[in-house]
């Protein structure tokens, strides 16, 4: 029985779903049929398409689907705990220290190959 259910809003989907295109396309097409217009009234009338185009695409099951996910994932980024100030810069200063470290280390063996092929093949650097 559920499954009638997904199938006939499933249809009512795609038909938003086109409306949701169209209204982009029609967007897109009217940006550039109407660019001798003032780009204050393309950037008002692109935003309100948008919004209305959003507020279509919300309504969709995937649609409700990605907006709570995304209240979900706003808690979750409520609940991090995130370094202070002195956290932050000790970190950033030892990845810097590791990261010369191995360039370094690399720069060195870089070199040392480059002998090695050198004097193994004979051509001179």
């Amino acid at each position: 029985m559920s499954e009638n259910v997904e199938k006939s809003s499933s249809g009512l989907d795609t038909a938003k779903w086109l409306v949701v295109f169209i209204l982009l396309s029609g967007l897109v097409a009217a940006n550039h049929y109407y660019a001798e217009v003032s780009v204050l009234y393309r950037a008002l009338a692109a935003v309100a398409t948008a919004v209305i185009a959003g507020f279509i695409a919300a309504t969709t099951d995937k649609g409700s689907r990605f907006l709570t996910y995304a209240k979900d994932s706003r808690t979750e980024v409520r609940k991090v705990v995130w370094p202070n100030r002195q956290e932050a810069t000790q970190t950033t200063l030892i990845v810097l220290a590791a990261t010369l470290v191995m360039a370094l280390i690399l720069w060195g063996i870089d070199g040392i190959i480059v002998r090695l092929v050198g004097f193994i093949t004979g051509i001179g650097i």
